[in-house]
Formats: structure tokens, sequence, C-alpha cells
């Protein structure tokens, strides 16, 4: 029935895609909202629940392919050319969303320490995904563009150590394994380079070149290549993926140009499919368990936490007020927090499905907001927009 229900909705979103182009509906709510409907608390169309292998593997697969294809838009000239802004948003910005959101969780909700600065791990990563008008839109200024970007393809990777740190300590572990994050770290951007150097290097050889028929399928293969050594080796996958797409958008840009339209459509199903299954988990008796602070700190989490961090990450930067509101703005909660939730979920501390619950809680609301304001911040941008009425009303004056 998984199939034959993405299908149908899959169907029914290309249908209405381009109304959502020019409004505030949106795709990504519309395959939540699809998710919750069908699934085993609502109709019972969809029998998926938390620990059914598949929720977890979607929601991985999607974010890598999301933050592949999003290296692939940020090369590493880029990065030096534009390193200001996203290191003042995940040097600063980051951990102090961390700790904004865990003491929210504390003095809101009531959790313990450990248990809070769990939930403000999980929900520090943010996702471009549900913000894709406003990312993708020419008329958006690049130097914002390029700092959500940035930051939400490294933020993943960079605060997966600290949902392990503290799922550890909630748990009561005296072994931290902090060895063994750095190097899940370390490997993950050693695959993320190496592989695709390797590849690159070996296509220019003079044995060696993709017909016009698979040269799509090259960055493919490279991202399926770092995906399997990155769980062999059990390297940062998402740090991995990021690294591997900047790395071909520098060096192989025909591969770069190759796989864009092929990797985007690819990561779109992905993430299409994971909203279905993730929407599944979610009923209304599911959002009625959860306690009235526990709305509360969700609507803080994103209204407050990132807000307040990035006001203090920016200060003094020079950035547009204009695009500091946005950028404090579109800290959209999206697959990374997925993952780390259901990580959570399944690891049997005693805090374990009150954190998934207001884990989820607080990314349905995300992706409702975000992914139905994107349009709108986005053609704010557009200063072209109702020009030649006003030019054809100071005509008549």
């Amino acid at each position: 029935m998984l199939l034959l229900s993405f299908a149908a909705v899959l169907l029914l979103a290309v249908l209405v895609s381009a109304l959502a182009h020019r409004t505030i509906l949106s795709t990504a709510a519309l395959f939540l909202v699809a998710g919750v409907v069908l699934g085993p608390q609502t109709t019972g169309v969809l029998d998926i629940e938390p620990a059914t292998p598949i929720v977890a593997t979607l929601a991985e697969l999607a974010l890598f392919a999301v933050l592949f294809s999003d290296g692939m838009r940020v090369g590493w000239n880029d990065l030096r050319s534009a390193w200001r802004l996203p290191v003042r948003a995940l040097g600063v910005g980051l951990p102090l969303t961390m700790a904004v959101t865990a003491a929210l969780a504390y003095f809101v909700v009531g959790l313990d320490w450990p248990a809070a600065l769990l939930i403000g791990a999980v929900l520090a990563p943010t996702d471009p995904v549900f913000a894709a008008a406003l990312v993708g839109n020419e008329k958006v200024p690049y130097r914002l563009r390029h700092l959500l970007n940035v930051e939400s393809g490294a933020n993943d990777g960079l605060a997966l150590p600290f949902v392990i740190l503290f799922l550890a300590i909630a748990a009561g572990s005296d072994d931290l394994h902090l060895g063994e994050l750095a190097t899940e770290l370390a490997l993950g951007l050693v695959i993320g380079v190496v592989v695709p150097l390797a590849a690159i290097a070996l296509e220019r050889l003079r044995w060696f070149g993709a017909s016009a028929q698979y040269a799509p399928l090259n960055a493919v293969a490279i991202g399926l290549l770092v995906l399997g050594l990155g769980q062999v080796t059990h390297g940062n996958l998402f740090l991995a993926a990021f690294a591997a797409g900047s790395t071909v958008a520098t060096f192989g840009p025909r591969q770069r140009i190759a796989f864009e339209q092929f990797g985007e459509n690819v990561a779109e199903l992905l993430k299409l499919a994971a909203l279905l299954v993730f929407g599944a988990l979610i009923s209304v008796d599911f959002l009625a368990e959860i306690s009235w602070p526990g709305w509360v700190f969700a609507v803080l989490a994103i209204v407050v936490a990132r807000p307040l961090a990035l006001a203090v990450a920016f200060a003094g930067s020079g950035l547009a007020a204009r695009e500091q509101v946005a950028a404090m703005w579109f800290g959209p909660k999206g697959f990374a927090s997925v993952v780390y939730g259901l990580l959570v979920l399944n690891s049997g501390i005693d805090a374990a499905d009150v954190v998934f619950h207001l884990v989820a809680l607080t990314i349905v609301i995300s992706i409702l907001a975000h992914s139905s304001t994107d349009v709108v911040i986005a053609n704010s941008f557009d200063d072209t927009r109702g020009a030649p009425a006003s030019q054809d009303a100071a005509l008549h004056e």
C-alpha cells in the first residue's frame, strides 16, 4: 500500500505543483498531511510504526540525497570567497540555538537537563528543503542563499556528535566515545573528498569516458559509492554527502551540469516519500498526547531559539536587516531532526517518548510554517514585482 499511496499523492502533487509555486500551497505539506490521513492511527491505510525499518532508511536516504545535491551548488571556491556569514551561523548560531532550545525544554516543559540538552541538539539542524523557493530563487540576494545552503548542509553533521553525546549522558553512560565521534566526522569528510576526486581523475584518463546517456549517472555513482563506504566504515554520512557534492562542484563542473536536473529529481522523490512515511507516524491522538507546555515549547523553539541565536551571531556582520530577518526565520527542521528523533526513540532512555513527541510536533509545525511562507518571503526580495504598474501610475500623474 505504501507504493500505491505514494504514487497517488505524487500524481496529485504534480497536478497542483504549478499552483504551489505561485501560492502558499506546499507540496511538502501535502505529503505530510497525506501521511497523517493514511497513517495507522487515522485511517490505517499505511501500517507504519517508528520501529519499521523503512522509516529510518527513507529519512536517511532522503537527507543524504538532499545534502549531496546541496553540496553541488557550493564549490570550494564559493566557500573560500564567502565563508564569514556561514562560519558565524555555524560557530555561534548553532551552539546558541542548542542552548536556547535546551533552556526552553528545561524551563517550559520541565525536562531534566540531559534530556533538554538532547532535544536541543536534535532540533538544532536546519533544512533548506522546506524553504526551496527562497534558496533557489535568484531574486534573493546570493549571500543569503549561500548562507542558508552552506549552513544547512554542514550543521546536520556538526549536530550529530552532540546528539550522541547527550544521548549517552541521558542514558547514564560513563563511556561517551568522544574519540569515536571525532573519527566518524573525520572519516566522513575524507570519504566525501577522496572518492569524488578519484572518480573524476579516472574519467579524465584516455581509457575512460562517460557517454551522453550515462553522464548524468556519473555523479549518482559517486554519491552511492560515498554512501556505501560511509555505511561500511561508519563515517558520518551527512558530512560525507555535503563534502562529496561540494568536491564534484569544484573539480567536476561537467559532472555537476550533467547531474543537476536528474539529481534534483531523485532528491525530490526521496524527500516526498520520507515525508509521507513520517506523516504516517503522526495522528490527532499522537498530537493530543502532548501537554500544552509541549505546544508552547514547539512554537518557541521555532520563533525564539533560532532568531535569538542568529541575532547574536550576526551582530556587527553588516548583513542587511531584511536578509537577517529572513535567515532568522528560515531555520526549518527537516530530515536530520527526523533521523535523530528516531535515534532517540529507539534508544530506550526514560525520556525517549516525550522527546520524540516534542521533536515530531516541532518538525510538523516547522514544515507547515516554513514551506508555506518561502514563496511569500522570496517574492519580497523581487524589487521588480509591481514596477510596471507604479511606472504607469507615474506617467498618468
